[in-house]
């Protein structure tokens, strides 16, 4: 029979997982998101760091507040906002009006809209023409606000939730059953986002849409640049999986009796005595007043930093987390465009593939720190190595990826002249400046719209464009050529597999020096400022890191776009990127970030050897005998083994 323990273990790792499907939704529909409201990866970026505000802010009072309260309600009311920020990010879906795309068909019945119509037709019923009411921009605005609400929401919410879930857990839990509850929780936090990546791939092949047009009234693919998924849906189950998960914290008691497990008491009399100093020590931190102990954390904060093994490690640590918010927030967005997949299917390769890599090179590294029983040196050498290894597959990752492909009057030149979108065949057409709705010619280039590739007609079957014939500015061996709907692709699939695997044993071994590198902080400060060491290491990770890594990323990205999309006379998305510019940025970043991470465990390394070559000289020469206790002491010492 279960213990209350055991099924508050099991509550929290069903809160834990469902919190963090809402996190990592965002990331896996954030291309998407893009597209429906014109966003640029800049202000997308944004958006996807913003939870990180709220929560950067009280997360240091967590260490002060830890068994004050009522942990469980304290979970509890942080799962109900989490929620809440769920069903509100969902909420823009709700509140402006159906997604409108240029189409070349307004209805069956209509004239179309969208060819080469030298009356002067051509205008008259496109999409891309309608004027821009004021509603539009403020829609725009409001959506915006409401999503930055929710992520600010979802910051808060998720504070309390793994400190007082870990705290709780390890209060009331027996010495041996503690470890084993707590790897389960961890493993959760690296599938979560897994399961978020996975749950963004199904739920972004249904068409924005679903709940307001008939299937039959789609006239897109899922293979179409202007596809939308739903990407609200994704945030409606998750938000929902949230709130049922809260119910029981506010069942739960404040304490609950200590774990008893039977047979003998694990531990000698030694570690026991260590533990009960340990305890004592964080009691003294609790019964600090909250003016004391806002005294007390500037003290701690800089002792801390002045340590040059845990300042190293943190900025070790602080590079593979900037590069990890950046790649997490946009490489379905770089699979899509370097390879030219669906938004569904890239996020199905990053949670089915480079997640778990990441899972595994962190059990990897974890399993060989016990198996070989590590000294702090060994640990940062463990890490040099990882880092080392994964550069060296990295490297090759800047060449694998597609040319951008030709796109006539935008990066494909068909004349003397350089149109302003096309050649002079199509200015007669009358098309409008901001139509997008591309077409590949059967000469291999691509158009962005019917009109500016002279079609004058247009085959259709079942409310569906099949063709477009007597395009003039295609011209095949001479003669007027034809198009099919939809963008020409960038064709180097072949090298998707390759890149997939190399950036996933990339992962994998920058992961192996996940675990060294908490066990270098842990045991190289001093044992009553473990708990605020590690609330000053998850706070400059924040600040550091994971704020500013997906904008710094996204800001990259949109460097590299050479068509932007106009919404009210202002740029929205992105239309066509430079891939090789994009490539060599995007993972450029990344390299930077590795070449960052290896340099601070070099130094690492180098600073344990100095630290123990000092040691064993002066054991090796001093004649005071407690100098030489000591210095064999540090060497021997508990803490320097993992």
């Amino acid at each position: 029979m279960s213990s209350p323990l055991q099924f508050f273990v099991f509550c929290h790792g069903l809160l834990q997982l469902s919190q963090l499907l809402v996190s990592s939704y965002l990331k896996s529909s954030i291309s998407t998101i893009e597209k429906r409201y014109g966003l640029s990866s800049k202000t997308s970026g944004l958006l996807a760091s913003f939870n990180e505000v709220g929560n950067t802010l009280l997360i240091v009072f967590m260490s002060y507040f830890g068994s004050r309260v009522h942990r469980p309600r304290f979970i509890g009311c942080g799962a109900i906002l989490v929620s809440l920020a769920g069903f509100l990010m969902s909420l823009p879906h709700f509140i402006t009006g159906p997604y409108e795309y240029d189409q070349s068909i307004a209805s069956v019945f209509s004239n179309t809209t969208d060819l080469c119509q030298p009356e002067g037709l051509g205008s008259s019923g496109n999409l891309s023409d309608s004027i821009c009411a004021p509603h539009t921009a403020r829609e725009n605005h409001e959506v915006l606000l409401v999503m930055f609400i929710a992520q600010v929401l979802l910051g808060i919410g998720g504070v309390p939730i793994q400190p007082f879930g870990i705290s709780y857990i390890d209060d009331f839990a027996s010495e041996r059953n503690s470890p084993l509850y707590l790897g389960i929780l961890f493993s959760l936090t690296v599938v979560g986002p897994g399961v978020g990546f996975m749950l963004g791939s199904g739920m972004l092949r249904f068409y924005v849409d679903i709940d307001k047009v008939a299937g039959d009234e789609v006239q897109l693919t899922n293979r179409d640049p202007r596809w939308v998924g739903a990407w609200w849906l994704g945030f409606l189950v998750a938000a929902s999986l949230v709130a049922v998960s809260a119910v029981p914290y506010f069942f739960f008691p404040r304490e609950m009796p200590k774990e008893v497990v039977s047979g003998k008491e694990i531990g000698s009399k030694k570690s026991k005595d260590v533990l009960r100093q340990l305890r004592s020590r964080s009691e003294d931190v609790q019964n600090l007043s909250l003016l004391q102990f806002i005294k007390y954390f500037p003290v701690v904060l800089l002792r801390n930093l002045r340590h040059p093994v845990y300042l190293l490690v943190v900025l070790a640590q602080v590079n593979l987390s900037a590069m990890v918010a950046g790649l997490a927030t946009f490489m379905g967005k770089f699979l899509e465009r370097q390879f030219s997949l669906t938004a569904s299917f890239a996020n199905m390769i990053i949670g089915s593939v480079n997640i778990p890599g990441a899972m595994v090179g962190i059990v990897v590294g974890g399993a060989i720190l016990k198996r070989f029983q590590m000294s702090l040196k060994q640990c940062s050498a463990m890490c040099v190595l990882g880092m080392l290894l994964c550069l060296i597959l990295a490297f090759p990752l800047v060449f694998l990826g597609c040319p951008t492909q030709k796109v006539s009057g935008v990066t494909y030149r068909e004349s003397s002249e350089y149109g302003h979108y096309a050649s002079e065949c199509n200015l007669h057409c009358n098309c409008p400046e901001k139509a997008y709705n591309p077409i590949c010619g059967s000469n291999g280039i691509e158009y962005i719209s019917p009109c500016y590739a002279g079609c004058g007609a247009v085959s259709i079957a079942n409310s569906s464009v099949l063709n477009y014939t007597n395009c003039i500015c295609i011209s095949e061996n001479g003669l007027v050529g034809s198009a099919k709907p939809g963008t020409c692709g960038t064709s180097c699939s072949h090298l998707l597999l390759p890149f997939v695997v190399l950036s996933c044993l990339a992962g994998i071994l920058a992961s192996t020096s996940h675990t060294p590198s908490f066990m270098l902080i842990l045991r190289s400060i001093q044992p009553e400022d473990k708990s605020f060491a590690v609330g000053i290491q998850f706070m400059l990770l924040r600040v550091l890191a994971w704020m500013p890594g997906p904008v710094l990323y996204g800001s990259a990205i949109d460097t590299t776009c050479i068509l932007w999309e106009k919404k009210c006379d202002r740029k929205a998305a992105c239309r066509y990127y430079d891939n090789n510019l994009f490539r060599q940025r995007y993972l450029g970043l990344q390299f930077f970030f590795e070449v960052g991470a290896f340099l601070c465990f070099v130094m690492v390394y180098v600073i344990l050897r100095r630290q123990e070559k000092d040691a064993s000289h002066v054991a090796e020469t001093t004649t005071d005998p407690e100098k030489k206790k000591l210095a064999e002491n540090s060497k021997k010492s508990p803490e320097s083994k993992v």
